[in-house]
């Protein structure tokens, strides 16, 4: 997908002037890892052709590949093999073959009404200033990019001229909430529509999500409320409320702005950087180590000071492979992190939070910048380029892949090693 976006944004029909590969590359992995860093400016310096390229990137890789190809197979009248469904089972993390297609069939119902209410809503706001045509081409680009939390926009920047304008602090993070939630809560939520009724997955992400985004909303208007560079420079109160509610939310997934990211303070950019490593819901449009993920982290830290070898949430217990696995997860996600960090700050001499925030944000797939980003070489690209891929497919994923299972033939006495 990133091979052949590259190759059709280098069509001279997708650009008013011929751009590198490397800001082909760069665009279409951005776009397919949904996150929604740039290098080239989406509105000016990509025709229609080319945004649509993009916007179809999006889309693809906000619904995954196995999930898409399931709907091509099934529209087509194939036949889905046994092998095609373990594979689904996996993408979508589920322990079942059974009732995969109506799952696929329900992501698709899901994807296909948030984005359809999602361009209705916003064609009141681009309608009356872009005219009909283009003004619903803008809606829908940014409605999908909404949705699938990829932070791509047609404005240099981004939605700021709309700060204070209600149906666009309302609708987009609308969308993007429910992109992070993941297709199946999204899912449950419409079917079950019952606390008891809900699965402990979605139970967790409901709470957590809500949780981040009080603490994410009200830490950032704490912060910045009097910051001339961002709240501080608004008009009214409620320009600031509206702006401090758009970039709370936006912060761990989507990565649209309404307030110059590049102009927060250090403590905010701190902030932002921890919740775009939690970042959303498995099985979602969102990246990060997943909102449930942390949240089993905090559990079993909680269980192991009250030396407890499991767990209870919500009426339900959970045991060492859950923690096993989410220490895994957290352990890759800060290596990787941590690497990509150094191997940028080896070329790069500018400022060190910038450039730690820019990678935490590819890797979060989440694209706020502080304009770090434009100023990269070919080999600070590949970097970025290389987390965005990994915070994508996921840590986990290309670990499973890269390792071998082997029954170990020995076993070894026990002993003891002093920790902490």
């Amino acid at each position: 997908m990133i091979t052949t976006g590259a190759v059709l944004l280098k069509l001279p029909v997708a650009t008013p002037e011929p751009i590198t590969w490397s800001d082909a590359i760069f665009t279409a992995t951005s776009a397919v890892t949904v996150t929604g860093l740039v290098v080239i400016d989406t509105g000016s310096q990509l025709t229609i052709f080319g945004q649509a390229v993009v916007m179809a990137l999006i889309q693809l890789g906000g619904l995954g590949l196995m999930t898409f190809a399931v709907l091509v197979l099934s529209m087509l009248g194939l036949p889905l093999s046994m092998s095609h469904r373990i594979f689904l089972r996996e993408d979508l993390n589920q322990t079942s073959i059974t009732d995969l297609m109506k799952l696929v069939r329900g992501i698709l119902k899901v994807v296909l009404a948030c984005e359809l209410v999602g361009v209705i809503l916003l064609s009141f706001v681009f309608v009356p200033e872009f005219g009909w045509q283009m003004g619903l081409w803008q809606a829908l680009f940014h409605t999908v990019s909404a949705f699938n939390n990829a932070g791509f926009a047609l404005f240099p920047d981004s939605l700021s001229q709309w700060v204070g304008d209600p149906i666009i602090n309302l609708t987009v993070p609308a969308l993007f909430i429910f992109g992070g939630l993941g297709f199946i809560v999204v899912t449950e939520l419409y079917s079950r529509r019952s606390w008891h009724g809900f699965s402990l997955h979605t139970k967790l992400m409901v709470v957590g999500t809500l949780a981040l985004i009080v603490w994410s909303v009200m830490a950032f208007a704490a912060l910045e409320w009097t910051n001339p560079a961002t709240l501080g420079g608004l008009d009214g109160t409620g320009a600031r409320l509206w702006a401090s509610w758009f970039q709370g939310v936006t912060t761990r997934t989507a990565g649209f702005n309404t307030v110059d990211v590049g102009g927060i303070h250090d403590s905010t950019a701190m902030m932002f950087m921890s919740l775009m490593v939690i970042g959303g819901g498995s099985t979602s449009t969102a990246g990060g180590i997943k909102v449930t993920t942390f949240i089993v982290l905090l559990l079993a830290t909680i269980a192991f000071f009250r030396r407890r070898t499991q767990f209870h949430v919500f009426g339900r217990s959970l045991g060492p492979d859950e923690v096993m696995k989410v220490l895994a997860l957290t352990m890759v996600s800060m290596l990787t992190v941590f690497m990509a960090i150094f191997l940028i700050t080896i070329s790069h001499d500018g400022d060190f939070l910038d450039l730690a925030f820019e990678v935490t944000s590819a890797f979060g797939t989440v694209g706020l910048s502080r304009g770090a980003t434009s100023e990269l070489d070919g080999f600070g690209r590949a970097v970025i380029i290389a987390v965005m891929f990994v915070g994508r497919v996921g840590p986990l994923t290309l670990g499973f892949f890269l390792a071998t299972r082997s029954k170990p033939r020995l076993s070894y006495p026990s002993s003891k090693v002093y920790l902490g």
